[in-house]
């Protein structure tokens, strides 16, 4: 029903822009818009900000890039006045600065929290969005700024019995906000995704035993994670210009490293395993820039992958777990590889033990058990590190409704379609921050949520100075896009692992690759070029007749 039908628009709450979320992308998105003299309004499902860092507060919670990295550079003043205090920062780190921002830039008298977004109708005529809102409140905007996350639906498995438990159960992914302690408890963990590598150390320390279920092993790096020296943070602060220029110009994944100059095989055996000895003990995510080939030849991959599969193999006492324990299913990196603190130690412990999955599937949860080929696993409290709906699935739980009444979930049935990541055809004024056909979990997060709200802005401004009251993503400049998504892709080892990339994870979920993987340097070239080109690809739509002018 169109706004003016049920009451004079000027009655009703009205922004230039809805952002959905108050992640990183959300805030900074606020805040571009807020300096651009742009109404705003944000809703957000939590009572704070944060995003991914509010809800994944599991033990042992981390980020996998080194937190100097992993922060704004929208602000100078703030990447200076910010002491990170580790090499790779813990949660409740990474929220306290997502709090810092908010307070900061005084950003929440704009955020309305335990709030989510049910639906959003484009008003054809009207050229804006109808957007209901969980409190039963409609408001509208021109556009609509999905800033949902890619990571932030969390995915209960559907385990038969799953219901019947006796204890706790918990999801790493919506974790409760008070501490939960498993001392003397019997422990089962489904899934070794990262939230099962970060959390399952911690709870065997605290566990009277933890019981590990295993479909997929995967391949971890250590994070050899250590606090901060102020010598380490100054001199990451003097640098900051040419670090931050680098991630977003020059780095594939968004992240300040030194880059490879050679082939896994341009090496003799006895130099390749020196030169992995020494990212091993280094550790973190740049393990996987020793070679430039590692992500493409699966013969040099396989040189990566046996030399990891060497080290869990040195780490497990016991043949048979560090067997079990030994990724065997995927070229390494081709599922986000994992960055741990003692992870594989933690099966050498008494009161750890290890069941696969794979060979035979949970069969059900009972009362008090799990019950695998057979056999009752006791447990007291269940934990579940069974990832997310990645990249679509937050977008999937809002109604949204384009002209003619097509919703985005139908037109996502056969996988997510859109023009660089941003838009998709037949939803006018809907943007999305790292969308699927973008780098986002590719990249250094930040660096790609940064580039999008940058872009979208700019498209804002130009829209609000030339008069126009609509912009969409053109279909065949869509079709173009996922074709060349798709087809980067597939001259890649990626498209080889049944990974959340391809939303393998979710039963009947249509395999399509769903992020960018041609970097995130090449991707900011292409979007920088479509707009440079007069948003080359995109159709636009003038103000049909006068009405309240965008404000600013």
């Amino acid at each position: 029903m169109s706004p003016a039908q049920s009451s004079p628009a000027e009655a009703e709450e009205s922004y230039d822009v809805v952002v959905v979320g108050a992640g990183f992308a959300g805030m900074y998105m606020l805040y571009r818009l807020r300096g651009l003299g742009f109404s705003a309004r944000v809703y957000e499902q939590g009572d704070g900000v944060g995003g991914t860092w509010y809800w994944n507060r599991y033990p042992g919670a981390r980020c996998d890039v080194e937190s100097m990295q992993y922060s704004y550079s929208f602000s100078d003043e703030l990447q200076q006045e910010w002491d990170w205090s580790e090499r790779y920062a813990p949660q409740a780190e990474i929220l306290k600065y997502a709090n810092h921002v908010a307070d900061r830039f005084d950003l929440r008298r704009d955020i309305q929290f335990n709030t989510r977004v049910e639906r959003a109708v484009f008003d054809e005529q009207a050229k804006r969005w109808s957007v209901t809102v969980s409190d039963g409140r409609t408001v509208q905007a021109q556009f609509v700024v999905l800033a949902t996350g890619c990571l932030s639906n969390a995915r209960k498995p559907d385990i038969e019995g799953l219901e019947n438990f006796g204890g706790s159960v918990y999801h790493t992914g919506s974790w409760p906000h008070e501490d939960v302690d498993f001392t003397g408890l019997r422990v089962g963990l489904i899934g070794t995704g990262s939230s099962g590598i970060q959390s399952a150390p911690i709870i065997a320390e605290q566990a009277k035993h933890l019981t590990v279920f295993q479909r997929t092993a995967n391949f971890s790096i250590p994070a050899r994670n250590a606090a901060l020296t102020t010598g380490e943070r100054d001199a990451f602060r003097k640098s900051y210009p040419e670090i931050r220029r680098f991630a977003r110009e020059v780095a594939r994944n968004g992240i300040y490293a030194e880059q490879p100059d050679r082939g896994a095989l341009d090496d003799s055996d006895e130099t390749r395993r020196g030169k992995y000895e020494k990212r091993w003990d280094r550790g973190g995510l740049t393990f996987m820039y020793v070679y430039n080939n590692l992500g493409l030849d699966r013969t040099a991959n396989d040189t990566a992958a046996d030399f990891v599969r060497g080290k869990i193999a040195e780490i497990v006492k016991d043949p048979a777990t560090a067997k079990l324990l030994q990724p065997n299913s995927h070229p390494i990196g081709t599922k986000r590889i994992c960055i741990d603190t003692d992870y594989f130690a933690t099966f050498n412990r008494p009161n750890v033990s290890l069941v696969d999955i794979k060979t035979n599937p949970i069969q059900e949860i009972t009362a008090n058990a799990v019950r695998v080929a057979g056999r009752n696993h006791e447990v007291d409290a269940l934990v579940l590190a069974t990832g997310f709906d990645a990249m679509t699935g937050s977008v999937a739980k809002i109604d949204i409704r384009g002209p003619g009444g097509q919703t985005l979930n139908q037109k996502w049935a056969e996988g997510p379609k859109t023009y660089l990541g941003l838009m998709s055809a037949g939803f006018p004024n809907l943007f999305i921050i790292a969308g699927p056909g973008s780098p986002s979990v590719l990249s250094n997060m930040i660096v790609s949520i940064e580039q999008h709200v940058d872009w979208i802005a700019d498209c804002l401004t130009h829209m609000r100075e030339h008069g126009l009251a609509a912009l969409e993503a053109d279909s065949n400049a869509e079709e173009k896009w996922v074709a060349h998504v798709n087809e980067v892709a597939q001259g890649t080892l990626y498209p080889q692992a049944n990974s959340w990339y391809m939303g393998a994870n979710i039963p009947g979920k249509p395999r399509i690759f769903m992020p960018y993987i041609g970097g995130v340097g090449a991707y900011r070239r292409i979007c920088d070029e479509v707009a440079a080109k007069g948003y080359e690809g995109f159709v636009m739509e003038a103000e049909a007749q006068p009405r309240r002018a965008m404000s600013g």
